[in-house]
Order: structure tokens, then C-alpha cells, then sequence
């Protein structure tokens, strides 16, 4: 038989079980202050009891007359610091003392050396000056005095002067001057290889000039069989120009087509 409550759709000791969870929630709730009031009231008697033993600490300190030590790790390191700077300090400062007496020594001893010396002289001076002393002055007599003698030793430093200049003009007019010269090397071309290069350098070697000298002379071969003339001549630069001498070999035009510079040397 079906039971009658399964078709009843109200709770109708829902009531019961509020009241049932309301009482445990509080219940929790007690139980959850009281610790709290422990755990503060443990924490504080631990805090007051550091507290009394630090003040008891002091009090035995200061009955016993032992000092509270204030200066902290980093003020003596600080000191530390210090005495070593003022030690290094105190050694720069004794050597530089010992350098300066060092240094006064050498200068005493230097200057006793010059006083040495200056006794010295003044002692040779001495006699000097005594002789000077003694020499006594001619009487200057208005008589003695020559109006002409001073014109005439004029005369004479100028005529030494003249002398010397003289004999000077004449050592500098005797000295060879050095004479600039060049060396120069000419190449001669002929026109072909039927040039008589015989007869071109006897045309050549006749150019004549003061302070023009012909020196030695080859064949050297050019091209295709066709031989040039190599000649060497020393002119004084002063009195022959390059230019004008070959100028002047080319001229010779049955046998000379070209004249060429080949090497030129001051000497």
C-alpha cells in the first residue's frame, strides 16, 4: 500500500532542520572567537615578556656599570679606514722629509764649494788691484797734448783698412769659380739604313763653341736594320744651350732625320 506522504508536495518540518543549522553554525561560531582569543592573548604575553626581559637586562647593565656599546660595526670600520689613511699619510710625509734634507745637504755642500771658489779669485784679484793702485797718474799737462796725433793715427787704421780689403779683392779675383757643366747623351737618327753614319758623326763632331766638348760615340741598332748614332758631349751651361745644339745638328738634313735627348747629368 502506497504511503500517503509520497503525494504531499510540502515540507512541513523544514522548520526542524533551520533551527538544526542555525544552532551549529553558531556553535562553530564560539568555538572559532575563543581561539582567536587565545592566539592574541598568547602573542601578547610572549611580547610583554620579551619586553620585561630586555628592561631587566638594561637594569642589570647599568647596576653593574658595564657601557652600552654605541659606536655600530660600520662607524669602526669607518675608523678603521681612517687610521689606515692617516698612517700612509704619515710614511709620504717622512719620506719627502728625508728627500728634503737630502736635497739640503747637496745644496750646503754646493755652496761651500763656491764660497771655495770665490775666495779663491778674490785673493787672485787682490794683487791686481794693488798694482793698479800703485801705478800713479801722469801729470796731465795742458803742454803735452798733441792737436795732430789723432789724425794721424786715423790715417793710418785707414790705410791698414784699405790694405787689407785690397789684399782680399785680390784673393777672391784668384779663386776659380766653379763652372756648372752637363753631360748629355744625343741620339742621332739618319733618314735609312743607306746614311753614312761615318760621315754624320764628322758632321756632327764639326759643330764647334766655346765650352762645348764631343766625347765617345756608338752604333746602336734602331729597327728594321737601321743602325742610329749615339754621341756624348759636355757643354758648360752658362755658355751652351741644349736647345741651340740641336737645333743645330738638325740642320744637317742630308744625313740627320731627328735628334733626340737620350740622358742628362749635371756634373
Amino acid at each position: 500500500m502506497a504511503s500517503p506522504l509520497l503525494l504531499e508536495s510540502v515540507w512541513f518540518d523544514k522548520y526542524k532542520y533551520d533551527d538544526a543549522e542555525r544552532n551549529w553554525q553558531e556553535h562553530l561560531a564560539k568555538n572559532s572567537k575563543g581561539e582567536k582569543v587565545k592566539e592574541s592573548q598568547s602573542s601578547q604575553s610572549t611580547i610583554v615578556s620579551e619586553i620585561a626581559r630586555v628592561r631587566q637586562h638594561i637594569k642589570n647593565s647599568l647596576q653593574s656599570g658595564e657601557s652600552v656599546n654605541v659606536v655600530s660595526l660600520s662607524e669602526s670600520g669607518d675608523l678603521s679606514d681612517r687610521v689606515r689613511k692617516l698612517e700612509k699619510e704619515n710614511d709620504s710625509l717622512t719620506a719627502w722629509c728625508q728627500d728634503l734634507q737630502s736635497l739640503i745637504q747637496k745644496l750646503d755642500s754646493r755652496i761651500a764649494v763656491l764660497e771655495g771658489k770665490n775666495k779663491v779669485v778674490t785673493e787672485s784679484v787682490k794683487p791686481i788691484n794693488k798694482t793698479v793702485n800703485n801705478i800713479k797718474p801722469e801729470d796731465d799737462d795742458d803742454d803735452d797734448i798733441d792737436l795732430f796725433g789723432s789724425d794721424e793715427e786715423d790715417e793710418k787704421s785707414s790705410k791698414a783698412r784699405e790694405q787689407v780689403l785690397k789684399e782680399y779683392a785680390e784673393k777672391k779675383s784668384k779663386k776659380k769659380a766653379v763652372i756648372a757643366k752637363s753631360s748629355v747623351v744625343l741620339d742621332v737618327k739618319p733618314w735609312d739604313d743607306e746614311t753614312d753614319l761615318a760621315e754624320m758623326e764628322s758632321k756632327v763632331r764639326e759643330i764647334q763653341s766655346d765650352g762645348l766638348q764631343w766625347g765617345a760615340s756608338k752604333r746602336v741598332p734602331l729597327a728594321y736594320g737601321i743602325y742610329k748614332l749615339q754621341i756624348v758631349c759636355i757643354v758648360e751651361d752658362e755658355k751652351v744651350s741644349i736647345d741651340w745644339l740641336v737645333e743645330t745638328i738638325q740642320e744637317i738634313e742630308d744625313y740627320v732625320q731627328s735628334v733626340d735627348i737620350a740622358a742628362f747629368n749635371k756634373l
